[in-house]
């Protein structure tokens, strides 16, 4: 989850990033040109642009942004067969954005980018709209500096944005990411071979970070012979779910109105998927539970709700007693699904968090340090912002993620 206004933040420290890549060869294997794709569906380019071209764009939103660029890019929607969260095969989309490289030039490795929190589909990053998000300038760049960059809608946006989206859901995200990949491995095997070199990279902040080490344990798990996975870097992600859920369900502090709306869209997700189906009157109070709509997809849906005091105020007596003496148990185990943070990692994970974080708070990343460290992980290393919130502590993510590259080859 992150503030609507995160979204420039965080791409602008983010394009950092792509001065400060380093490339080498991986070894993982490709899929034969003549197996059929189990993946990819299809591939349409979005856009072509010289270097120039890219300059122009991205010079409107800061001038710095310009001088990073090398080369001119071609942007790719790719659509691909993954599941949601009822185990039904539907499409989804993504962006894939590569550099125009010389006919000679090396390969290049490829940063999967899980983005954060977007109010609208324009924002999504297959529909390549720089004047919609910072998220389509932050894959333009990272290709114009020389290197693939890829970016899932996730359900929801793109290609499947009349279905619900998977907010802060661990199976839905990682799913979406974990295929999308997938599905650029399958193109890449097939089309435009020379510009991979099969080293993987994966970062994202707030619902992005959510979102990445989601899909790290999933791959983990279920795919780790698929990728040459180097290095991860999170920022600020709600790890620990069930924690975090008793945390804004007894504190007085969240009384930002924006914020209020993400966690109760958390909530609602949970409700939906997991075949709850709870009214609103079960969770809130009045006037609050008449402002939310029967069914919600998107934040969008939200609108009209407006908490100005604490979230915990608007809960129903009921729903915190059951919550905190531990009887509701459906939505308990819903909560407890969605911990990521209580696992071994193998790959090696630089984690960064904002002590003051007023949106996610810190014992997200210490609760999940403390657990990975206590099962033996070794490849674990948390950067705590003194005194960051969850704006400021982006900067500093951004420039641990260049050393966190640089040290990961």
């Amino acid at each position: 989850m992150k503030r609507p206004y995160l979204l420039s933040l965080s791409s602008q420290g983010l394009l950092l990033l792509a001065t400060f890549l380093v490339l080498a060869c991986g070894k993982d294997p490709e899929p034969a040109p003549s197996e059929p794709d189990k993946y990819l569906v299809k591939v349409e380019t979005i856009d072509s642009l010289s270097a120039d071209a890219v300059k122009a764009l991205v010079t409107t939103t800061n001038p710095l942004y310009g001088t990073l660029v090398k080369y001119g890019i071609k942007a790719y929607r790719i659509t691909y067969k993954t599941k949601n969260t009822d185990n039904q095969e539907v499409e989804a989309s993504g962006a894939v954005v590569i550099p125009m490289l010389a006919a000679n030039a090396s390969a290049v490795p490829m940063v999967s980018y899980q983005h954060g929190t977007i109010s609208t589909d324009a924002q999504a990053p297959s529909n390549f709209n720089p004047n919609a998000g910072n998220d389509a300038q932050l894959v333009a760049l990272l290709a114009a500096q020389g290197y693939v960059s890829v970016a899932p809608d996730y359900i929801g946006y793109g290609v499947s944005k009349n279905l619900a989206h998977t907010y802060e859901h661990r199976q839905g995200l990682s799913q979406a990411s974990l295929d999308l990949l997938r599905a650029a491995k399958e193109y890449f095997a097939k089309k435009d071979t020379r510009y991979w070199d099969k080293r993987l990279y994966l970062t994202g902040y707030s619902e992005g970070g959510y979102a990445t080490m989601s899909l790290l344990k999933k791959m983990e798990e279920e795919a780790a012979s698929e990728f040459n996975l180097r290095a991860v870097s999170v920022g600020s992600g709600a790890y620990n779910k069930t924690a975090f859920m008793k945390y804004i369900v007894n504190d007085q502090s969240t009384t930002t109105a924006g914020y209020n709306r993400l966690y109760a869209w958390v909530l609602l997700t949970y409700n939906r998927i997991y075949g709850l189906n709870r009214p609103a009157s079960y969770y809130f109070k009045e006037p609050y539970a008449s402002q939310i709509p029967t069914e919600v997809k998107n934040l969008a849906n939200l609108s009209t709700l407006m908490i100005n005091t604490s979230i915990s105020n608007t809960f129903t007596d009921a729903f915190k007693k059951a919550l905190n003496e531990g009887t509701d148990t459906g939505f308990l185990n819903a909560i407890k699904d969605n911990d990521v943070y209580d696992w071994k990692p193998n790959t090696t994970l630089w984690m960064y968090h904002g002590t003051a974080d007023d949106l996610v708070p810190v014992l997200n990343s210490e609760t999940a340090v403390a657990a990975m460290k206590a099962k033996g992980a070794t490849k674990v290393s948390y950067y705590p912002v003194a005194g960051a919130n969850h704006s400021s502590a982006v900067l500093q993510y951004a420039l641990g993620t260049l050393s966190m590259l640089g040290a990961n080859p």
